[in-house]
């Protein structure tokens, strides 16, 4: 094992909470977080919630089994108007956020505030031709935590809990951590051997272990939670040592867009000849990714091709 050496940063960790038969997840981005927020030059405000988004993203792909890709979007009256974010299985992640500086001036810091009235989407992409899954709550909350966890409340009817805290290091880095606690709906656990061993009814016992559990969640600290020298494992020790703490698999995140020209050239072959005509400026279509900020020039022969349907190969160099 390496000494003195920053880690757990950009990382996810599963974990399980045996006697109360609650599952967990916790976030610790850096790095890679900031890459994404520096790349757009995001007004403090913008940035934090596009963080937070990000880090609540991060623990809710981690249940994919499969390589789907996992995203988070809310569209609303206010300054901010539109976040994305999505993460696949394999710990690539990206983010932007549409805003109006002017609006911004006024409204605040809450991010309740910031998106105003509207909704928020939740969608599993599995990828391989099946169906996506969406799933869309109105946006009520005090912060975007709070908006996702209306999301399962009204949708998904799950007990879901969440501690999340974003700032800037002294080094001017953008770092995020978010702790999700979710109680697993089939029982199990402490609650369900005390009550067959004549104990108090597995209900109550149930939401006293959930009680317990998010209160000892809330103890964490932000030093903690942002400490890069703090490893995950350890932190969710000191937290849930008492709890039989059962920790599961983890891996490094990355700021990766999916953006290619393959995939931009496959959606510009889907629009009419004549609206690609409109698209065009000095006979040629800019198309710039939102997420990465990537560019890619298409001409007039090669968008001709493109119109002329599949089977028809660009020419143009990566």
């Amino acid at each position: 094992m390496q000494e003195n050496k920053e880690i757990s940063i950009d990382t996810i960790q599963g974990f399980h909470l045996v006697k109360s038969g609650i599952r967990g997840r916790i976030v610790r981005l850096g790095p890679e977080l900031h890459k994404i927020i520096e790349r757009h030059g995001y007004p403090a405000d913008v940035a934090s919630l596009l963080a937070e988004t990000l880090a609540l993203t991060a623990v809710l792909a981690y249940a994919l089994k499969y390589e789907g890709v996992f995203s988070l979007q809310t569209k609303g009256d206010g300054p901010v108007s539109m976040i994305v974010a999505d993460m696949g299985r394999d710990g690539a992640m990206r983010g932007y956020a549409q805003y109006d500086a002017e609006k911004l001036k006024y409204a605040g810091v809450r991010s309740a505030l910031l998106l105003g009235k509207g909704h928020l989407a939740f969608t599993v992409d599995p990828g391989g031709g099946v169906q996506r899954y969406q799933g869309i709550v109105d946006l009520i909350g005090r912060d975007m935590a709070a908006c996702v966890q209306n999301y399962f409340r009204q949708s998904e009817q799950l007990d879901t809990a969440f501690r999340i805290h974003t700032a800037q290091n002294d080094a001017g880095i953008w770092q995020s951590c978010a702790i999700m606690l979710q109680r697993i709906p089939d029982g199990g656990g402490y609650a369900a051997n005390n009550n067959e061993a004549g104990g108090a009814p597995a209900s109550e016992e149930r939401a006293e272990d959930w009680r317990r559990s998010t209160i000892l969640m809330g103890t964490t600290t932000d030093s903690e939670m942002l400490d890069s020298s703090l490893p995950l494992p350890q932190l969710l020790t000191r937290l849930f040592h008492e709890e039989q703490l059962e920790l599961g698999d983890s891996y490094d995140l990355k700021d990766q867009c999916r953006c290619s020209r393959q995939r931009v050239a496959m959606v510009l072959s889907t629009l009419p000849p004549a609206e690609l005509h409109d698209m065009m400026v000095d006979n040629k279509v800019d198309v710039t990714c939102e997420f990465c900020s990537s560019s890619y020039e298409f001409d007039k022969e090669q968008l001709e091709k493109l119109a002329a349907g599949p089977g028809v190969k660009d020419s143009a160099k990566e």
